[in-house]
């Protein structure tokens, strides 16, 4: 058996099959000749090309037009080995806060779980045992105070295209402007005010003195004064009276024979 001739493509049908692989939908020919800055003729050309590439028995996939546009279909010999391939359960992408510190462990490793916390000023426990189970990092032994140190993995390097942990983009590279800054600092404090469920602080207008409340005066030492409005504060009521108006304690018998605790009431 000889195999079938290799068919060339030029650099405009290679970019239409890039195109064709990334869609997840049918491109439609006007959308390809946007994306390629080509006329149809040219498009004709290179689907002439990719059609004779993708003859039926000649590759795995197979060149369709389908709800009016192209898009690779699977060869029909392989359609069981596919359906038994797309049955396994799929894993689930990353939330944010397992983002967050798969982040932390990638630029930090090896970085330990309280660390990772008070960086994101929230519990890592659950993002850091997920990140475990899926394979994404791992134990690399303990810090000088005994807690488990994390690093990633090879897997890790292989989900992310990256040859060794020295080829994470350096963070350096993205240097904010003051307005970004600014805009992120007031993010990251909304954030946490969120989280903490405390309501931000009002912004006063300039010019504009708010009083403080009399318990910072209290705890300063300082004397607040009280406008006319206010309703003067209620004197507080003692449970049992005044010394003076206490009544006298009854006297009672003497303890295993002892003498009274409180002398006998003249009358």
């Amino acid at each position: 058996m000889t195999d079938a001739p290799q068919v060339a493509l030029d650099e405009l049908a290679r970019t239409v099959e890039a195109l064709l692989f990334v869609s997840p939908e049918p491109v439609a020919g006007k959308d390809l000749m946007e994306a390629c800055g080509c006329s149809g003729e040219e498009l004709d050309v290179a689907l002439g090309q990719l059609r004779e590439a993708y003859l039926p028995g000649r590759r795995g996939m197979e060149l369709k037009e389908v709800a009016g546009g192209l898009t690779f279909a699977t060869s029909p010999e392989a359609e069981d080995a596919a359906r038994r391939l797309l049955a396994k359960p799929r894993t689930p992408p990353l939330t944010p806060a397992q983002a967050e510190t798969l982040s932390i462990v990638a630029y930090l490793q090896p970085v330990s779980r309280p660390e990772i916390t008070r960086i994101r000023g929230v519990s890592a426990d659950s993002a850091s045992g997920t990140l475990l189970e899926r394979g994404l990092i791992e134990e690399a032994g303990r810090s000088q105070f005994g807690a488990i140190l994390y690093r990633t993995t090879a897997l890790f390097l292989k989900l992310f295209g990256l040859a060794s942990i020295k080829d994470l983009p350096e963070v350096t590279q993205w240097d904010p402007t003051p307005e970004e800054a600014a805009e992120l600092r007031d993010r990251l404090l909304r954030a946490g005010e969120a989280r903490s469920g405390t309501a931000p602080a009002p912004v006063q207008p300039p010019g504009v003195v708010v009083e403080p409340p009399l318990s910072d005066l209290a705890a300063g030492g300082g004397k607040a004064e009280r406008d006319d409005d206010d309703a003067p504060l209620p004197a507080p009521t003692p449970l049992h009276g005044t010394p003076r108006e206490r009544p006298p304690v009854p006297p009672g018998p003497a303890p295993f024979g002892g003498p009274r605790l409180v002398p006998p009431r003249e009358d």
